[in-house]
C-alpha cells in the first residue's frame, strides 16, 4: 500500500527553521525533487519553499536550490531567497560563501544595492565572484563611481572584472574611459598568462572604438589580438568587423568577415546588417544572396534584417524575392518574420499585400498592428487606419506610444481634426500613457494644417516638455500653407537653434515670405544661407524599371531618353491647359517673370520621372516614383491631371507619405 504524502502549506517563519519537521525525512528524494521542480515551473514559489522546508531531512540535491533561487530572481523575490538560503545552511547544502554570493546577486538584480552592499561588507571572506557580482550590480545601476571604487579595491582582478567595468563605461557613453582601462589592463596582465577569457575585454575595447569612432585605436587592438592569438575566436571576429564598419571602414569589416573560417548565421546576419546600416544596400543584398547559396540557413532575424532594408524606396522587388524564400523555408509563419513582411510591404506602398500577410497571422503582435495602422495612414486610407485601430482595441491588446503616432497621423492626413483631438486626449485620460514629443508634434501638425493656430499656441504653452524639432517643423509647415508670418518666424527661430545647418527650415521660411510677396526677406534668407555655407538639399526623384534605378534632378537632361521625356511633357502640358490646369508659380521662389517660373515648374524632378515611367513602364502598370523631398503643390496638381489624361495610376512616395493619383484625384484628398 502506497503511503500518501501530505504537504505542509502553512507559512514558514524564521523561528521554526532550527527544528525542521521530520515526518517527510524518509520520503523519496526523487519525488521531492519532482514536486518542487513542478512547483517552480508553475511559479508557485511559496509552496515550493514549504515543501523544501519539510523535506530537509531527505537532503534534496544542491541543484534544486539553484532552481529555486533562479525563480526568486525571475520573480524579484529576495526575501524568499533568504528563506531558501537559510534552509540551505541548515541542511548543509551550501557554504556561507555560496549563500552570501547568491544574496548579493539577488539584491543587485532587484535594485536593492544597499542590501547587497551590507551582505558584502559583513562577509568574513570573499572570492572574485563576490566582488564581480557587486561591481556588476553598481554598473547596471549606472553608479559608476561606486563600481570603479570597488574595482580599484578588488584584489586579484580577473577578466570578468575588467570587461564588466569597461562595458559599463561603454554603456554610459564614456568610450575613452573604457579604452584607458583597457590599456591599464594590458599593463596589469603583462606578466600573466593570457587565456581565452581575454576576448571579453578585447570585445569591450573594440565596442568603445566603434562608439568614438576611431579606427586607428581599433587597429592597435586588432594587432594586440593577433599577438595573443585570439584572431580566430568568433566573438572577437564579430566585434572586429562591427568596429570597422562603425568607423566607416566597411572594406576592413568585410576583410575580417571573409577571414572567418567557421561562419555561422550570426556572422552572416551581422555583416549583412553592417552593409545596410552603412548605406551599402546593393552589397548587403549581394551578400544575402551569397548566404542563400551557402549551407547556412537564414533565421527569421536574418530575413527581418533584409526586409528592413527592402522597406526603403525602390527595393520592393527584392523584398518580394525574400518573401518567396521565406515561404519555401517555412519561415513566413513566424510572428517576427511576418511582422517584418507587413512593415516592408506597407513602407513600399503595397498596403494590400501587407494586409494579406497580416490576415494570415494567427496572433498578430503589437508591432504588426501598428505597421498596418501607420501603413494605411501613409498610403492614403485613413478610414482603414482608424478601423484597424478599433480592431486592435477589440482584440484586447493595449496600444503603445508608437501606435498612437500612427493613429494621429491618419487623422492629420484626412483632416479629421475633432477625431484626432479625441484620440490625443485619450492617450492620457483613457489609456494612462504619458505624452511623448511625437504625440505633441502630431497634434500640432493636425491643428496647423487646419489653421487652428490659437489652439496650437495653447498646447505648446501647456507642454510639460521642451518642444522637439518635429513639432516646430510641423508648425512651420502649417504656417507655409496659411502664410502665418508670426508663428512661422517663431518656429523657424526655434529650429535654427536646434539644427542650424538644416536647409529645409530656411527654404520653408523663404516659401512663407514668397507667398506674401516679401522678396526682400526671401533674399535675406538666401544671403543667410550663403553666409553659413548651407546648401539646399537638391530635389531628386527616381523610378525603378526592370530592376534598374533611373534618377532625375530638376531640369535634368542627362537621361538617354531625354528627348522623349521632354516631348511627352510638352504634349501633356498642352492637354492639361485645355482641361483647366494653371501652373502655381507660388512654388517658385525666384522673383522672376511668370513665364520663367512656369518653365522651371514644368521640369521638376517628379514630373520628369513620371513622364519616363509612362514611356518605359509596361502598358497599364502603375507608375511608381520616389522623391527625397515633399512633393510641391504644383506637381501634385499636375500629376492629378496627368493620371486622368493617360488613364494610369501614378504613385508618388515623397518624404512624408504615398500619393496615389488616379482618374484626376489623389488619395491624400489634397490634404498633406
Amino acid at each position: 500500500m502506497k503511503r500518501r504524502i501530505i504537504l505542509q502549506t502553512s507559512p514558514l517563519t524564521s523561528g521554526n527553521l532550527s527544528k525542521p519537521p521530520t515526518f517527510f525525512s524518509k520520503a523519496n528524494t526523487a519525488a521531492i525533487t519532482d514536486t518542487i521542480t513542478k512547483l517552480c515551473e508553475q511559479k508557485r514559489l511559496q509552496e515550493a519553499i514549504n515543501v523544501l522546508h519539510i523535506s530537509i531531512s531527505a537532503r534534496p540535491p544542491p541543484s534544486l536550490y539553484s532552481s529555486l533561487l533562479n525563480l526568486c530572481v525571475a520573480l524579484r523575490a529576495p526575501d524568499e531567497a533568504r528563506r531558501i538560503l537559510a534552509i540551505a545552511r541548515i541542511s548543509g547544502a551550501a557554504t556561507e560563501l555560496f549563500v552570501s554570493n547568491r544574496l548579493i546577486a539577488l539584491y543587485a538584480n532587484c535594485g536593492r544595492l544597499s542590501d547587497a552592499r551590507k551582505v558584502f561588507d559583513e562577509m568574513p571572506q570573499r572570492d572574485p565572484c563576490s566582488w564581480n557580482t557587486l561591481i556588476a550590480g553598481y554598473s547596471n545601476a549606472n553608479n559608476l563611481v561606486e563600481a570603479r571604487r570597488l574595482f580599484d579595491d578588488m584584489p586579484g582582478k580577473d577578466h570578468f572584472s575588467w570587461s564588466t567595468m569597461m562595458s559599463a563605461y561603454g554603456r554610459r557613453g564614456w568610450p575613452l574611459e573604457a579604452l584607458k582601462l583597457y590599456r591599464e589592463k594590458q599593463c596589469f596582465m603583462s606578466n600573466r598568462v593570457l587565456t581565452c577569457s581575454d576576448k571579453f575585454t578585447a570585445s569591450a575595447a573594440l565596442a568603445a572604438c566603434a562608439a568614438i569612432p576611431c579606427s586607428r585605436q581599433g587597429k592597435e587592438i586588432h594587432a594586440h589580438i593577433m599577438r595573443v592569438s585570439l584572431e580566430s575566436d568568433i566573438v572577437i571576429l564579430s566585434a572586429l568587423s562591427d568596429m570597422y564598419a562603425k568607423c566607416g571602414r566597411i572594406d576592413n569589416a568585410r576583410f575580417v568577415f571573409d577571414a572567418t573560417v567557421e561562419k555561422d548565421i550570426v556572422s552572416w546576419t551581422g555583416m549583412i546588417g553592417r552593409y545596410f546600416d552603412g548605406g551599402w544596400r546593393e552589397e548587403g543584398f549581394e551578400l544575402f544572396s551569397d548566404m542563400l547559396m551557402s549551407r547556412v540557413r537564414p533565421t527569421e532575424f536574418t530575413f527581418a534584417t533584409v526586409l528592413d532594408a527592402c522597406s526603403k524606396p525602390a527595393a520592393e522587388d527584392f523584398g518580394k524575392q525574400v518573401h518567396g524564400n521565406m515561404m519555401r523555408m517555412g519561415i513566413e509563419s513566424s510572428p517576427f518574420a511576418a511582422s517584418a513582411l507587413v512593415h516592408m510591404y506597407s513602407k513600399c506602398g503595397s498596403i494590400e499585400k501587407a494586409s494579406i500577410v497580416f490576415r494570415a497571422m494567427q496572433k498578430p503582435d503589437l508591432v504588426s498592428w501598428t505597421s498596418m495602422i501607420s501603413g494605411y495612414a501613409q498610403n492614403g486610407h485613413p478610414e482603414e487606419s482608424l478601423r484597424y485601430f478599433e480592431l486592435l482595441l477589440q482584440s484586447g491588446m493595449k496600444p503603445d506610444h508608437v501606435t498612437f503616432v500612427g493613429v494621429l497621423s491618419a487623422c492629420t492626413h484626412a483632416g479629421l481634426v475633432e477625431k484626432g483631438l479625441e484620440v490625443f486626449h485619450s492617450i492620457k485620460d483613457k489609456f494612462g500613457l504619458t505624452y511623448t514629443g511625437d504625440h505633441y508634434a502630431c497634434v500640432v501638425d493636425l491643428l496647423s494644417r487646419s489653421g487652428r493656430f490659437l489652439e496650437v499656441e495653447e498646447i505648446i504653452s501647456s507642454m510639460q516638455m521642451k518642444p522637439n524639432k518635429f513639432l516646430w517643423a510641423s508648425l512651420l509647415g502649417g504656417c507655409r500653407i496659411y502664410g502665418n508670418l508670426k508663428l512661422a518666424k517663431m518656429a523657424a527661430e526655434a529650429l535654427f537653434e536646434i539644427e542650424p545647418e538644416n536647409a529645409a527650415t530656411y527654404v520653408t521660411l523663404a516659401n512663407v515670405y514668397a507667398s506674401n510677396n516679401m522678396w526682400e526677406e526671401v533674399e535675406q534668407i538666401r544671403q543667410r544661407m550663403e553666409d553659413k555655407q548651407i546648401a539646399k538639399n537638391p530635389g531628386s526623384s527616381w523610378i525603378e524599371i526592370k530592376r534598374q534605378i533611373h534618377v532625375f534632378l530638376v531640369g535634368d537632361k542627362s537621361h538617354p531618353r531625354t528627348k522623349e521625356i521632354y516631348l511627352l511633357l510638352k504634349k501633356l502640358l498642352s492637354r492639361m491647359r485645355e482641361e483647366g490646369y494653371v501652373p502655381d508659380t507660388n512654388y517658385v521662389l525666384h522673383d522672376v517673370e511668370d513665364e520663367q517660373k512656369e518653365q522651371d515648374l514644368a521640369h521638376h524632378s517628379e514630373k520628369l520621372a513620371v513622364a519616363f515611367g509612362i514611356i518605359a513602364a509596361p502598358l497599364g502598370a502603375p507608375v511608381k516614383v520616389f522623391k527625397n523631398l515633399r512633393i510641391c503643390g504644383d506637381c501634385h496638381t499636375a500629376i492629378k491631371f496627368i493620371s486622368r489624361i493617360v488613364e494610369r495610376e501614378i504613385i508618388v512616395r515623397d518624404s512624408n507619405r504615398f500619393h496615389r493619383f488616379k482618374d484626376g484625384a489623389c488619395s491624400c484628398r489634397d490634404y498633406w
